[in-house]
Protein backbone atom coordinates (compact mmCIF):
# COMPACT_ATOMS: atom_id res chain seq x y z
CA UNK A 1 0.00 0.00 0.00
CA UNK A 2 1.64 3.45 -0.88
CA UNK A 3 1.00 6.46 0.94
CA UNK A 4 0.66 9.86 -0.04
CA UNK A 5 0.08 12.50 3.27
CA UNK A 6 -0.45 9.80 5.58
CA UNK A 7 -3.22 8.61 4.17
CA UNK A 8 -3.60 5.32 1.80
CA UNK A 9 -3.93 5.09 -2.39
CA UNK A 10 -4.62 2.71 -4.52
CA UNK A 11 -2.26 2.81 -7.65
CA UNK A 12 -5.49 2.69 -10.49
CA UNK A 13 -4.79 -0.04 -13.00
CA UNK A 14 -3.09 1.15 -16.02
CA UNK A 15 -4.94 1.10 -19.47
CA UNK A 16 -3.99 -0.80 -22.72
CA UNK A 17 -2.57 2.80 -23.58
CA UNK A 18 -0.25 3.27 -20.60
CA UNK A 19 1.43 -0.34 -20.87
CA UNK A 20 4.52 -0.65 -23.69
CA UNK A 21 5.91 -4.25 -24.23
CA UNK A 22 7.01 -6.19 -20.91
CA UNK A 23 11.08 -6.10 -22.17
CA UNK A 24 14.11 -7.68 -21.17
CA UNK A 25 16.30 -5.22 -18.88
CA UNK A 26 17.61 -1.68 -20.94
CA UNK A 27 20.85 -2.99 -22.34
CA UNK A 28 19.96 -6.48 -22.42
CA UNK A 29 21.56 -8.59 -25.27
CA UNK A 30 18.57 -10.84 -24.51
CA UNK A 31 15.70 -11.36 -27.18
CA UNK A 32 13.86 -8.86 -27.97
CA UNK A 33 10.61 -10.55 -29.24
CA UNK A 34 8.06 -8.23 -26.51
CA UNK A 35 6.05 -10.48 -24.54
CA UNK A 36 2.29 -8.71 -22.97
CA UNK A 37 2.51 -7.68 -19.91
CA UNK A 38 0.88 -8.58 -16.66
CA UNK A 39 -2.73 -6.89 -16.81
CA UNK A 40 -2.27 -5.63 -13.28
CA UNK A 41 0.27 -5.96 -9.91
CA UNK A 42 -1.94 -8.90 -8.95
CA UNK A 43 -0.90 -10.84 -11.93
CA UNK A 44 2.86 -10.48 -11.22
CA UNK A 45 4.48 -13.27 -10.56
CA UNK A 46 8.56 -13.59 -8.53
CA UNK A 47 9.83 -14.15 -12.45
CA UNK A 48 8.89 -10.45 -13.30
CA UNK A 49 11.11 -9.13 -10.92
CA UNK A 50 10.39 -5.15 -9.75
CA UNK A 51 8.68 -4.70 -13.06
CA UNK A 52 6.08 -1.38 -13.89
CA UNK A 53 3.27 -0.78 -16.21
CA UNK A 54 5.11 0.96 -18.59
CA UNK A 55 7.81 -2.27 -19.10
CA UNK A 56 10.84 -1.31 -16.88
CA UNK A 57 12.63 -3.84 -14.68
CA UNK A 58 14.31 -2.20 -11.73
CA UNK A 59 17.76 -4.00 -11.25
CA UNK A 60 19.45 -0.87 -9.37
CA UNK A 61 18.72 -0.68 -5.60
CA UNK A 62 19.89 2.73 -4.01
CA UNK A 63 19.05 2.33 -0.61
CA UNK A 64 19.42 5.47 2.15
CA UNK A 65 20.98 4.15 5.38
CA UNK A 66 20.22 7.81 7.58
CA UNK A 67 18.50 11.44 6.23
CA UNK A 68 21.64 12.65 8.50
CA UNK A 69 24.41 14.99 7.07
CA UNK A 70 27.09 17.09 8.15
CA UNK A 71 27.13 19.25 5.15
CA UNK A 72 24.21 21.61 4.53
CA UNK A 73 24.39 22.44 0.49
CA UNK A 74 22.84 24.68 -0.19
CA UNK A 75 20.86 22.97 -3.67
CA UNK A 76 19.84 20.17 -0.57
CA UNK A 77 18.83 21.43 2.49
CA UNK A 78 18.66 24.71 4.88
CA UNK A 79 21.08 26.32 6.05
CA UNK A 80 19.74 25.01 10.05
CA UNK A 81 19.16 21.34 8.76
CA UNK A 82 16.34 19.32 8.95
CA UNK A 83 14.41 17.22 11.55
CA UNK A 84 16.16 14.15 11.26
CA UNK A 85 14.20 10.87 12.09
CA UNK A 86 14.34 9.05 15.29
CA UNK A 87 16.72 6.28 15.31
CA UNK A 88 14.36 3.52 16.06
CA UNK A 89 12.62 5.10 12.39
CA UNK A 90 15.84 4.41 10.70
CA UNK A 91 16.29 0.87 9.04
CA UNK A 92 18.35 -1.54 11.53
CA UNK A 93 21.42 -2.82 10.28
CA UNK A 94 19.87 -6.98 10.14
CA UNK A 95 16.38 -5.21 8.14
CA UNK A 96 18.96 -3.77 5.52
CA UNK A 97 20.71 -7.06 5.40
CA UNK A 98 17.00 -8.84 4.80
CA UNK A 99 15.80 -6.37 2.30
CA UNK A 100 19.19 -6.60 -0.08
CA UNK A 101 18.95 -10.14 0.06
CA UNK A 102 15.49 -10.03 -0.97
CA UNK A 103 16.23 -7.75 -3.53
CA UNK A 104 19.16 -10.18 -5.38
CA UNK A 105 17.65 -13.22 -4.63
CA UNK A 106 13.83 -12.82 -5.28
CA UNK A 107 13.78 -9.54 -7.33
CA UNK A 108 16.95 -9.51 -10.06
CA UNK A 109 18.50 -6.46 -8.01
CA UNK A 110 22.09 -6.59 -9.69
CA UNK A 111 23.57 -3.51 -8.29
CA UNK A 112 23.73 -1.57 -4.85
CA UNK A 113 24.52 1.33 -3.73
CA UNK A 114 24.14 2.71 -0.60
CA UNK A 115 23.16 6.59 0.45
CA UNK A 116 22.04 8.91 2.92
CA UNK A 117 21.91 11.72 3.79
CA UNK A 118 25.83 10.99 4.62
CA UNK A 119 26.01 7.16 4.98
CA UNK A 120 29.64 8.11 6.84
CA UNK A 121 27.82 8.75 10.19
CA UNK A 122 26.55 5.22 10.51
CA UNK A 123 28.26 4.07 13.08
CA UNK A 124 27.79 0.40 11.51
CA UNK A 125 28.36 1.44 8.26
CA UNK A 126 31.30 -1.27 7.99
CA UNK A 127 29.13 -4.03 9.78
CA UNK A 128 26.13 -3.29 7.46
CA UNK A 129 29.04 -3.75 4.17
CA UNK A 130 30.55 -6.35 5.24
CA UNK A 131 26.75 -8.55 6.41
CA UNK A 132 25.95 -7.72 2.57
CA UNK A 133 29.16 -8.89 1.11
CA UNK A 134 28.58 -11.95 3.22
CA UNK A 135 25.04 -13.00 1.41
CA UNK A 136 26.17 -11.93 -2.02
CA UNK A 137 29.95 -12.48 -3.10
CA UNK A 138 29.74 -11.01 -6.53
CA UNK A 139 27.20 -7.91 -5.79
CA UNK A 140 28.58 -4.90 -6.72
CA UNK A 141 28.32 -2.51 -3.58
CA UNK A 142 28.72 1.05 -4.13
CA UNK A 143 28.85 3.97 -1.75
CA UNK A 144 27.79 8.11 -2.49
CA UNK A 145 29.37 9.97 0.52
CA UNK A 146 30.93 13.64 0.85
CA UNK A 147 34.17 11.79 1.99
CA UNK A 148 34.31 13.22 5.73
CA UNK A 149 35.74 11.06 7.79
CA UNK A 150 36.38 8.43 4.44
CA UNK A 151 39.89 9.06 4.80
CA UNK A 152 39.05 6.86 8.47
CA UNK A 153 37.19 4.61 6.94
CA UNK A 154 38.52 3.74 3.26
CA UNK A 155 40.53 0.74 4.45
CA UNK A 156 37.72 -0.90 6.35
CA UNK A 157 34.98 -0.60 4.28
CA UNK A 158 37.25 -2.29 1.33
CA UNK A 159 37.89 -4.90 3.55
CA UNK A 160 33.97 -5.85 4.22
CA UNK A 161 33.53 -5.52 0.61
CA UNK A 162 32.79 -2.37 -0.98
CA UNK A 163 33.57 -2.20 -4.44
CA UNK A 164 33.46 1.42 -5.75
CA UNK A 165 32.80 4.88 -4.10
CA UNK A 166 31.01 8.40 -5.67
CA UNK A 167 32.46 11.39 -3.62
CA UNK A 168 30.08 14.73 -3.53
CA UNK A 169 32.45 17.31 -4.33
CA UNK A 170 31.70 20.87 -6.05
CA UNK A 171 34.81 23.37 -6.02
CA UNK A 172 38.44 22.34 -5.32
CA UNK A 173 38.52 25.87 -4.01
CA UNK A 174 38.01 26.50 0.40
CA UNK A 175 36.22 29.71 -0.26
CA UNK A 176 33.47 28.00 -2.79
CA UNK A 177 33.47 24.88 -1.18
CA UNK A 178 32.49 26.63 2.24
CA UNK A 179 29.95 28.62 0.38
CA UNK A 180 28.08 26.06 -1.13
CA UNK A 181 28.25 23.36 1.79
CA UNK A 182 28.22 25.94 4.65
CA UNK A 183 31.10 24.05 6.03
CA UNK A 184 35.03 24.70 5.33
CA UNK A 185 36.09 21.18 5.20
CA UNK A 186 37.46 20.67 1.78
CA UNK A 187 40.78 19.22 2.93
CA UNK A 188 38.85 16.35 4.97
CA UNK A 189 37.01 15.78 1.96
CA UNK A 190 40.25 15.57 0.06
CA UNK A 191 42.05 13.52 1.90
CA UNK A 192 39.25 10.85 1.52
CA UNK A 193 39.11 10.56 -1.78
CA UNK A 194 43.30 10.34 -1.58
CA UNK A 195 42.54 7.29 0.74
CA UNK A 196 39.89 5.89 -1.39
CA UNK A 197 41.98 5.96 -3.90
CA UNK A 198 44.95 4.72 -1.95
CA UNK A 199 43.23 1.50 -0.71
CA UNK A 200 41.48 0.57 -4.25
CA UNK A 201 38.22 1.45 -3.52
CA UNK A 202 37.72 0.58 -7.83
CA UNK A 203 37.37 3.32 -9.82
CA UNK A 204 36.46 6.66 -7.76
CA UNK A 205 33.89 9.30 -9.33
CA UNK A 206 33.31 12.49 -8.24
CA UNK A 207 29.90 13.95 -8.55
CA UNK A 208 30.08 17.95 -9.12
CA UNK A 209 26.91 20.18 -9.26
CA UNK A 210 27.60 23.43 -11.50
CA UNK A 211 25.64 26.74 -9.30
CA UNK A 212 25.16 29.71 -11.85
CA UNK A 213 27.48 32.32 -11.24
CA UNK A 214 29.31 30.58 -8.45
CA UNK A 215 31.15 27.28 -9.19
CA UNK A 216 30.41 26.85 -12.90
CA UNK A 217 33.77 28.56 -14.18
CA UNK A 218 35.41 25.67 -12.29
CA UNK A 219 34.20 23.04 -14.41
CA UNK A 220 37.03 22.72 -16.81
CA UNK A 221 39.34 22.41 -13.79
CA UNK A 222 37.36 20.19 -11.87
CA UNK A 223 38.04 18.07 -14.95
CA UNK A 224 41.98 18.31 -15.19
CA UNK A 225 42.22 17.66 -11.72
CA UNK A 226 39.93 14.56 -11.81
CA UNK A 227 41.31 12.58 -15.34
CA UNK A 228 45.24 13.79 -14.57
CA UNK A 229 44.19 11.36 -11.12
CA UNK A 230 42.62 8.98 -13.05
CA UNK A 231 39.02 9.76 -11.47
CA UNK A 232 35.54 10.03 -13.49
CA UNK A 233 34.35 13.12 -12.86
CA UNK A 234 30.13 13.36 -13.14
CA UNK A 235 28.79 16.89 -13.67
CA UNK A 236 24.67 16.91 -12.45
CA UNK A 237 21.92 19.23 -13.45
CA UNK A 238 20.84 21.22 -10.17
CA UNK A 239 16.99 19.29 -9.63
CA UNK A 240 14.40 20.51 -7.85
CA UNK A 241 14.55 18.60 -4.69
CA UNK A 242 16.12 21.84 -2.41
CA UNK A 243 14.75 22.66 1.02
CA UNK A 244 14.02 25.75 0.15
CA UNK A 245 12.45 25.28 -2.85
CA UNK A 246 14.01 27.93 -5.09
CA UNK A 247 15.18 26.10 -7.86
CA UNK A 248 14.19 27.37 -11.16
CA UNK A 249 14.58 26.03 -14.61
CA UNK A 250 16.58 29.63 -15.84
CA UNK A 251 18.46 29.28 -12.96
CA UNK A 252 20.52 25.89 -13.50
CA UNK A 253 23.34 24.82 -15.59
CA UNK A 254 22.07 22.58 -18.62
CA UNK A 255 24.25 19.83 -19.99
CA UNK A 256 24.40 21.62 -22.88
CA UNK A 257 26.27 24.55 -21.19
CA UNK A 258 28.42 21.77 -19.26
CA UNK A 259 29.61 21.10 -22.43
CA UNK A 260 30.10 23.71 -23.62
CA UNK A 261 32.58 24.87 -20.82
CA UNK A 262 34.11 21.76 -20.69
CA UNK A 263 35.14 22.34 -24.42
CA UNK A 264 37.21 25.39 -23.65
CA UNK A 265 40.15 22.76 -22.69
CA UNK A 266 38.87 19.54 -24.21
CA UNK A 267 37.26 17.50 -26.99
CA UNK A 268 34.59 15.73 -25.50
CA UNK A 269 33.36 12.56 -28.22
CA UNK A 270 30.19 9.90 -27.33
CA UNK A 271 31.86 6.73 -25.18
CA UNK A 272 31.06 3.64 -27.78
CA UNK A 273 30.01 1.66 -24.29
CA UNK A 274 26.81 0.83 -24.17
CA UNK A 275 25.05 3.19 -21.59
CA UNK A 276 22.15 0.99 -20.92
CA UNK A 277 20.03 2.13 -17.85
CA UNK A 278 22.74 4.52 -16.39
CA UNK A 279 21.77 8.09 -15.82
CA UNK A 280 25.41 9.73 -17.09
CA UNK A 281 25.08 10.26 -20.27
CA UNK A 282 29.50 9.51 -20.84
CA UNK A 283 31.82 11.41 -22.78
CA UNK A 284 35.67 10.56 -23.93
CA UNK A 285 37.70 13.49 -22.89
CA UNK A 286 40.99 14.45 -24.65
CA UNK A 287 42.72 17.64 -24.41
CA UNK A 288 42.80 20.21 -27.06
CA UNK A 289 46.71 20.14 -27.26
CA UNK A 290 46.38 16.19 -27.64
CA UNK A 291 43.24 15.58 -29.07
CA UNK A 292 44.31 12.16 -30.43
CA UNK A 293 44.39 10.67 -27.01
CA UNK A 294 41.96 10.01 -24.79
CA UNK A 295 42.70 10.78 -21.09
CA UNK A 296 40.11 9.78 -19.45
CA UNK A 297 35.76 9.81 -19.06
CA UNK A 298 33.38 12.36 -17.92
CA UNK A 299 29.92 11.92 -17.39
CA UNK A 300 26.90 14.17 -17.16
CA UNK A 301 23.54 13.37 -15.71
CA UNK A 302 20.70 15.35 -17.41
CA UNK A 303 17.72 14.95 -15.57
CA UNK A 304 16.18 18.02 -16.44
CA UNK A 305 17.15 18.76 -20.31
CA UNK A 306 17.79 15.82 -21.11
CA UNK A 307 15.93 12.79 -19.12
CA UNK A 308 16.54 9.51 -19.42
CA UNK A 309 13.23 8.53 -17.69
CA UNK A 310 12.14 5.45 -20.77
CA UNK A 311 15.33 3.87 -19.52
CA UNK A 312 15.01 4.21 -15.80
CA UNK A 313 16.38 1.01 -13.64
CA UNK A 314 16.53 2.13 -10.27
CA UNK A 315 14.28 1.18 -7.22
CA UNK A 316 14.98 3.62 -4.01
CA UNK A 317 14.40 2.72 -0.42
CA UNK A 318 14.79 5.55 1.74
CA UNK A 319 16.09 5.87 5.52
CA UNK A 320 13.19 4.26 6.82
CA UNK A 321 12.13 1.86 4.59
CA UNK A 322 9.76 3.28 2.22
CA UNK A 323 9.96 1.99 -1.61
CA UNK A 324 10.19 5.39 -3.89
CA UNK A 325 10.02 4.14 -7.49
CA UNK A 326 10.68 7.52 -9.06
CA UNK A 327 12.70 10.11 -7.60
CA UNK A 328 10.80 12.45 -7.93
CA UNK A 329 7.25 10.72 -6.55
CA UNK A 330 4.61 11.82 -4.23
CA UNK A 331 3.90 8.52 -2.88
CA UNK A 332 5.80 6.03 -0.71
CA UNK A 333 5.57 2.31 0.01
CA UNK A 334 6.10 0.97 3.80
CA UNK A 335 8.42 -1.67 4.12
CA UNK A 336 9.64 -1.14 7.33
CA UNK A 337 6.70 -1.77 9.47
CA UNK A 338 6.18 -5.00 7.22
CA UNK A 339 9.24 -6.35 8.30
CA UNK A 340 8.70 -5.30 12.05
CA UNK A 341 5.37 -7.28 11.65
CA UNK A 342 6.82 -10.64 11.31
CA UNK A 343 5.90 -11.47 7.83
CA UNK A 344 7.84 -13.75 5.75
CA UNK A 345 9.91 -13.15 2.87
CA UNK A 346 7.11 -13.17 0.40
CA UNK A 347 5.01 -10.58 1.75
CA UNK A 348 7.89 -8.39 1.79
CA UNK A 349 8.67 -9.48 -1.77
CA UNK A 350 4.60 -8.82 -2.88
CA UNK A 351 4.52 -5.10 -1.46
CA UNK A 352 7.73 -4.13 -3.05
CA UNK A 353 6.89 -5.27 -6.12
CA UNK A 354 3.08 -4.13 -6.38
CA UNK A 355 5.32 -0.41 -5.15
CA UNK A 356 7.22 -0.52 -8.58
CA UNK A 357 4.20 -1.66 -10.71
CA UNK A 358 3.11 2.04 -10.25
CA UNK A 359 5.81 3.91 -10.73
CA UNK A 360 5.26 6.68 -13.07
CA UNK A 361 6.28 7.39 -16.29
CA UNK A 362 8.57 10.22 -15.43
CA UNK A 363 9.23 13.02 -13.04
CA UNK A 364 6.89 11.96 -10.89
CA UNK A 365 4.03 12.23 -13.27
CA UNK A 366 2.64 11.28 -16.23
CA UNK A 367 5.59 12.55 -18.87
CA UNK A 368 9.11 14.66 -18.56
CA UNK A 369 8.87 17.86 -17.83
CA UNK A 370 10.74 19.40 -14.51
CA UNK A 371 9.94 22.51 -14.34
CA UNK A 372 6.46 22.77 -16.34
CA UNK A 373 3.55 24.37 -14.96
CA UNK A 374 1.95 20.88 -13.83
CA UNK A 375 5.14 19.74 -12.32
CA UNK A 376 4.93 19.76 -7.99
CA UNK A 377 8.14 19.47 -6.16
CA UNK A 378 7.96 16.56 -3.48
CA UNK A 379 8.10 17.73 -0.14
CA UNK A 380 11.11 15.47 0.61
CA UNK A 381 14.49 16.95 -0.51
CA UNK A 382 17.15 14.64 -1.77
CA UNK A 383 18.82 14.12 1.96
CA UNK A 384 16.09 12.91 2.83
CA UNK A 385 14.89 10.77 -0.29
CA UNK A 386 18.08 8.86 -0.66
CA UNK A 387 20.53 9.39 -3.80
Amino acid sequence: MGTQLGMPVISPSPSTSDISAHQAPVGSSTSTAPLPPPASALALTPADGLLDRYGRKATDMRLSLTDKCNLRCTYCMPAEGLDWLARDKVLARDEIVRLVRLGVDRLGVRELRLTGGEPLVRADLVEIVAGIRANHPDLPISLTTNGLGLDKKAQALKDAGLTRINVSMDSLHPDTFAQLTRRPFLDRVLRGIEEAARVGLGLVKINAVLMRGINDAEAPDLLEWAVSRGFELRFIEQMPLDADHGWTRDGMITALEMRTLLERDFVLTPDPRERGGAPAQRWEVRRNADPATVVGTVGIIASVTEPFCAECVRTRITAEGKVRSCLFSHEETDLRDLLRSGVDDDAVVRRWQEAMWGKPKAHGMGHTGLGDADYVQPDRTMSAIGG
